[in-house]
């Protein structure tokens, strides 16, 4: 009889160590790829560029009531001496400028200059121009937060007298 328990005694301290083996592998692959990535993700540099609930001019930011969302994002270059001309957003939009520097005028006579870095909070439904200013190309990443059926630009020929 005292076999019979020692064997068995036995064996359940190789079962259980065989199954604390993989369980132990298991985890320890699977804590790998984490500290991985939390390794990268401690490397990178995060740096705020704007936190705002206005625009540049002082208007409140403005998001669509209704419709379906769509986002649209471009890259515009802007020659030196060149302009956007005149045109309004009914959608809110968010630049960032790659380089070069570009002036903003808007119909009320608020000029505002951005250069290489900076972001733009633009203004809605308000006439305004930009202007390449500058003496090299001016190139800004354009991110229109619209809705489907709604243009993202509306031009004009300029502000009202």
């Amino acid at each position: 009889m005292m076999r019979l328990n020692s064997r068995c005694a036995a064996k359940k301290s190789a079962h259980s160590r065989c199954l604390l083996l993989p369980i132990l592998t298991i985890l320890l692959l699977a804590a790998a790829p984490l500290s991985a990535f939390a390794r990268d993700y401690a490397q990178a540099k995060v740096e705020k560029l704007a936190v705002t609930s206005t625009n540049y001019v002082g208007q409140p930011l403005a998001y669509p009531d209704s419709g379906k969302p769509e986002v649209t994002v471009l890259v515009v270059h802007l020659p030196p001496g060149s302009s956007t001309g005149w045109h309004k957003h009914p959608v809110p939009v968010y630049a960032w400028m790659i380089e070069g520097e570009l002036t903003v005028r808007t119909e009320n006579g608020i000029e505002k200059r951005f250069v290489k870095g900076e972001p733009i909070i633009e203004v809605m439904n308000l006439l305004h121009n930009g202007t390449n200013t500058g003496k090299k190309t001016a190139s800004l990443v354009v991110f229109y937060t619209g809705v489907e059926g709604v243009p993202n630009v509306i031009k004009a020929d300029g502000p009202n007298p």
